[in-house]
C-alpha cells in the first residue's frame, strides 16, 4: 500500500505541488518569524556581552527598588578596596538638548549620561573623544545626525531646572546599548558635570575594574546586588531582548492564522482528491486492500505532502527572515543584526507544525476513503459532492448552539461586563465560538449566498455566467470549505479596520475634550512648570483670545499624597465644560470648596459633601466637596477655585497653558504667533490639536497597514485554495467542459465561466468575513471603554469585497487556461 501511495504521488506531481504550497506559506511565515527574532536576540546578546566584558564587577540597586540609587559614599568605599584599579558611577537623568530652532528637541527630554574615560567606557566613540571638564559634551550619533550637529559645534543643554548651559561637542558616541537613550537621544558629560546637569544625587550603577567579588559584596552589604561582567551582560541582554519576545509572540499569532487557513485549504484539497479517486479506492478494496490500509495510505500521502511542504517552508522562512532583517536594519540602524540564525528548534517546530497540520487536515478525507465500498468501482457516479445539501440534526444543533453561545458571550462582553481587558477577551472568545458555528452552517448557506453573490454576474454574463453560478452552488460542502478560508482573512481585516476607525473616532472625540482650544503648551518633562510671563506674553498677542493656566501642587490630602490643582476661573463653563454628575459649577467655585472627578472620588472613597483636610503652606485647611464631574474636558483630580489655590500654595507657575486664537486668523499665522511667544523658553513645547490629530491618525493607519500586510498572507493562501479547488475541479469536469465546448461554448466563454465561478466563491467568502468582522468589531469597540465611539469604514469594507472578488478572478486564470486548451475529442473520450 505504501508503494502504491508513493507511486500515486510520483504520477501526480502537479497535484503534490498544489497541495504543498499552502503548507509551505504557513510554515515559511512561522519559521521566518523564528529566524528574524533569533537573529535579533543573537545580535543584542553579542552587543551587550561585548560591553559588559569591560567590567569586572557591577553594583546595582536591588531589583525590587531600582529607583533607590547607589550613594557616592559607596563609590569611595569600593575604590579603596585592594586590587580595584578603577570605579565609575553611572549617572543618568534628564538633560534636554536645545535644537537649532531654539526649542528643546523631541517630545521628551534627551537623556543626560555620564561618559567615563579609560577601560570602563562601555560606549563606542565613533568620532572625537570623551568629554572632560565642565564645558564639554558628547552627543548621541543619531541625535546629532537628526539635529544637524557635529564635533566642534557649540550646543545648549538645559539642566534639571530648565536653565540653559553652553557646551562644546567634543565627540559623537553610540549609546545603543542603553534602550532609553536610543529612544530619546542622549547627551554625555563627565560624571561630575552629569550629576550637576541632571540634578541626580546617586548613581544608577557602579562599574568596577579589578578587585575580588567577595570584597565588593562585603563593601556593598545586603542593600545592593553585585554582578560579574558576564552576569551583567546576560542581564542587560535579557532586558533588551524583551521586545523581540513580544515581536515573536505577535508574529506567531498571525502565523497560526495562516496555518488555520492552510489547514482548511489542505482539508478541501484532500476531500476533492479523495472524491475524484473514489473508483481508484474502490478498486484497491476489490483487489484486497483493507479499510485500515486505505486509511493509512491517505494519511501517509498527507504526511509526505506535509513533509515536503514543511521543508520548502523552512527554506522560504530563511529567505523571509533575511528579508525582514534587511528591512529592520534599514528602518533602525541601532538594531543589532547578526548573521541569519537557524536554530534546531526552528527546524523541529516548522516540520512538526507542517506535518501535523497536514495529517490532521487529511484525517476526515482519509476516513471517507476507508469507507468506500468495493462495489463503487462498478458505478459511474455524478460529480462527487454535488446535489442539495441538508444539515443533519447533529450539525444543525451544533451550529445553533455555537452561534447562540457566540452571540451570548459577545453580548455579555460588549454590553454586560465592565469595559476593559476582560470584556475584550470575552468578545474575542465569542468571535471564535461564533465562527465555529458559521463553519458548521456554511454548506447550507452556500446556495442562498451564491444566488445573492451571483445575481449580477448571472444577469450580465449570459450563459457562461449562469453556468458559473450553478457550478459554485452544485457542491455546497466543497464551496463552503473553500470560501471559509477567505472568510478568516477578510473577517480579521474587517475587524481591525472597524476597530481602527472606531479608535480614530473615539480619539477625535476625546481630542475635542482634551484640546478645547487650538494649542496647548506644556513643559517638556511633564513634571516641570512654565513661566507665568509666557501667559502674559500670549495675552498681549492680537491673534490670541484666551490664554488659560492650569496649576498643580502635590500635597497631603487626609493621610494620602495627592495633587490639588486649579484652572483660570474665566475658562470654566466657557472653554472647559465639565459634565457634572453631582453638584454644579456654581457650587464648585465658592470659597472653601472643591470638585473632584468621578474616578478620583471612586478610588479614594470620597463623595459629595465630604470634607477634605488639605495641607497648605499655612497649615491644614478644610475643603468641602461640592461637585463631582465625569472624566474629560482635560480636568481630573481635586480642583479648587483659583483664588483659594493661590491663598493655599502661593503664586505658582502653571504646569500647562491652553491657547485659543481668533477664528478669523489663519492656522499658520496662529501657530507662528504662539511659537514666537514660546521661543524664549526652550523647554516650552507647543502642541497643535490639528497636528496631534494628524499624527494620531497616521499612527493608527500605520498599525492597520502592518496588520493588513500580515493578514494578507492568510488571504493569499485562501486565494490559492480557490485556485487549487478550480484546478482540481477542471480535471473533475473534463468531459463536462468538453461537452459544453461541443455544444457551442467558445474557449473565451469557458474561461469566463470559470472566472465568474471563482468570483462568486470569493465574494461569498469575503462578504461573510465582512459581516463577521463588522459585527465583532462593533462588539470589540463597545467592550473597550464606556465612551468608545463606533465608526464603520464603509469604503474600506466595500474595498475588501471588491479586492477579494478581483483576486479570486485572477486566481482562476491558470485553471481557466488549462480547461480551454484541453482537446474536445480527447476529453469526450476521457473516462
Amino acid at each position: 500500500m505504501l508503494r502504491t501511495t508513493l507511486a500515486g504521488l510520483r504520477a501526480h506531481k502537479l497535484r503534490l505541488l498544489l497541495t504543498a504550497v499552502a503548507i509551505t506559506l504557513g510554515v515559511g511565515f512561522i519559521s521566518g518569524t523564528f529566524v528574524l527574532t533569533d537573529t535579533l536576540d543573537k545580535g543584542v546578546s553579542k552587543t551587550f556581552a561585548r560591553s559588559a566584558d569591560k567590567v569586572d564587577y557591577a553594583v546595582l540597586p536591588k531589583s525590587d527598588d531600582p529607583d533607590k540609587g547607589v550613594p557616592p559614599a559607596l563609590l569611595g568605599k569600593v575604590k579603596a578596596l585592594p586590587g580595584v584599579t578603577d570605579v565609575q558611577g553611572a549617572v543618568k537623568g534628564d538633560a534636554a538638548l536645545v535644537g537649532k530652532d531654539g526649542k528643546a528637541v523631541g517630545d521628551f527630554p534627551t537623556v543626560g549620561m555620564s561618559v567615563p574615560s579609560g577601560r570602563l567606557l562601555r560606549y563606542d566613540v565613533e568620532k572625537g573623544r570623551t568629554p572632560s571638564g565642565v564645558g564639554e559634551t558628547v552627543l548621541d550619533t543619531q541625535l546629532a545626525k537628526r539635529e544637524g550637529y557635529s564635533a566642534g559645534n557649540a550646543v545648549t543643554v538645559l539642566d534639571h531646572g530648565n536653565r540653559p548651559h553652553r557646551f562644546t561637542v567634543v565627540g559623537l558616541v553610540d549609546f545603543g546599548i542603553d534602550q532609553d537613550a536610543s529612544f530619546r537621544g542622549a547627551v554625555g558629560f563627565d560624571p561630575a558635570t552629569a550629576m550637576r546637569m541632571t540634578g541626580e544625587r546617586t548613581y544608577r550603577e557602579l562599574d568596577i575594574a579589578g578587585g575580588s567579588g567577595a570584597a565588593v559584596r562585603a563593601a556593598a552589604g545586603g542593600a545592593f546586588d553585585v554582578y560579574t561582567g558576564e552576569e551583567l551582560g546576560a542581564r542587560l541582554a535579557k532586558s533588551a531582548g524583551a521586545d523581540t519576545k513580544i515581536i515573536r509572540t505577535g508574529l506567531l499569532i498571525f502565523g497560526l492564522v495562516a496555518m488555520l487557513v492552510s489547514a482548511l485549504v489542505i482539508y478541501n484539497t484532500f476531500s476533492i482528491l479523495i472524491a475524484q479517486r473514489m473508483r481508484e479506492m474502490a478498486l484497491l478494496r476489490c483487489v484486497g486492500a483493507t479499510r485500515r490500509q486505505v486509511f493509512a495510505g491517505v494519511v501517509a500521502e498527507s504526511a509526505v505532502v506535509g513533509l515536503i511542504g514543511s521543508l520548502l517552508g523552512i527554506v522560504a522562512g530563511i529567505g523571509l527572515g533575511e528579508g525582514a532583517l534587511v528591512v529592520v536594519s534599514r528602518l533602525n540602524e541601532r538594531v543589532a543584526v547578526a548573521g541569519p540564525s537557524l536554530a534546531v528548534r526552528t527546524v523541529v517546530v516548522g516540520l512538526a507544525v507542517g506535518v501535523v497540520v497536514t495529517v490532521l487536515s487529511a484525517l476526515l478525507p482519509a476516513r471517507a476513503a476507508a469507507r468506500v465500498s468495493p462495489v463503487a468501482a462498478l458505478r459511474a457516479d455524478q460529480e462527487p459532492g454535488t446535489g442539495r445539501f441538508r444539515l443533519g440534526p447533529v450539525r444543525t444543533v451544533l451550529a445553533v448552539l455555537l452561534g447562540a453561545a457566540g452571540l451570548a458571550v459577545g453580548g455579555l462582553g460588549s454590553l454586560g461586563m465592565e469595559k476593559g481587558e476582560a470584556a475584550m477577551y470575552a468578545v474575542a472568545l465569542a468571535g471564535g465560538v461564533f465562527f465555529l458555528g458559521v463553519i458548521a452552517a456554511m454548506p447550507a448557506l452556500v446556495r442562498p449566498l451564491g444566488r445573492v453573490a451571483g445575481a449580477v454576474p448571472a444577469r450580465l454574463g449570459g450563459v457562461p455566467g449562469r453556468l458559473a453560478v450553478a457550478n459554485a452552488q452544485r457542491a455546497p460542502r466543497r464551496t463552503a470549505t473553500t470560501t471559509i478560508a477567505l472568510t478568516v482573512g477578510v473577517g480579521l481585516m474587517s475587524l481591525f479596520a472597524v476597530v481602527a476607525a472606531s479608535g480614530k473616532a473615539t480619539a477625535a472625540q476625546k481630542l475635542e475634550e482634551q484640546f478645547p482650544v487650538q494649542f496647548q503648551i506644556r513643559a517638556q518633562n511633564y513634571d516641570g512648570t512654565l513661566p507665568h510671563a509666557l501667559t502674559e506674553n500670549l495675552r498681549t498677542r492680537p491673534e490670541v483670545t484666551d490664554a488659560v493656566e492650569t496649576r498643580r501642587k502635590e500635597t497631603r490630602v487626609g493621610g494620602d499624597d495627592a495633587d490639588v490643582s486649579t484652572i483660570t476661573t474665566s475658562a470654566l463653563g466657557r472653554l472647559l465644560k465639565p459634565d457634572f454628575e453631582q453638584g454644579s459649577l456654581e457650587a464648585a467655585l465658592k470659597p472653601g470648596t472643591a470638585m473632584v472627578d468621578a474616578e478620583t472620588a471612586k478610588t479614594s472613597g470620597r463623595a459629595l459633601g465630604d470634607t477634605l483636610r488639605v495641607r497648605t503652606a499655612h497649615g491644614v485647611v478644610l475643603v468641602k466637596i461640592t461637585a463631582v464631574f465625569a472624566v474629560g474636558s482635560n480636568l481630573d483630580g481635586i480642583i479648587v477655585p483659583e483664588a483659594d489655590f493661590t491663598r493655599y500654595f502661593g503664586a505658582l507657575d502653571p504646569v500647562g497653558i491652553y491657547v485659543r486664537t481668533r477664528d478669523d486668523v489663519p492656522a499658520s499665522q496662529a501657530r507662528r504667533a504662539v511659537d514666537d511667544a514660546a521661543r524664549p523658553y526652550p523647554a516650552a513645547k507647543v502642541a497643535s490639536s490639528a497636528e496631534f490629530k494628524e499624527t494620531m491618525t497616521k499612527a493608527i493607519d500605520t498599525i492597520l497597514m502592518i496588520f493588513g500586510g500580515l493578514l494578507g498572507l492568510a488571504i493569499v493562501i485562501a486565494l490559492f485554495g480557490i485556485a487549487n479547488t478550480l484546478t482540481l475541479s477542471v480535471v473533475e469536469r473534463t468531459r463536462e467542459s468538453a461537452l459544453l465546448r461541443a455544444l457551442g461554448l467558445t474557449k473565451r466563454q469557458l474561461r469566463r465561466m470559470l472566472s465568474v465561478e471563482a468570483l462568486v466563491m470569493a465574494v461569498i467568502g469575503a462578504a461573510t468575513g465582512v459581516v463577521l468582522g463588522v459585527g465583532f468589531g462593533w462588539a470589540a469597540t463597545n467592550a473597550m471603554a464606556n465612551d468608545s465611539v463606533f465608526s464603520l469604514p464603509y469604503l474600506q469594507v466595500i474595498g475588501f469585497v471588491v479586492l477579494a472578488g478581483a483576486a479570486g478572478t485572477a486566481a482562476a486564470v491558470l485553471p481557466a487556461r488549462r480547461a480551454a486548451k484541453t482537446s474536445i475529442v480527447e476529453s469526450l473520450a476521457h473516462d
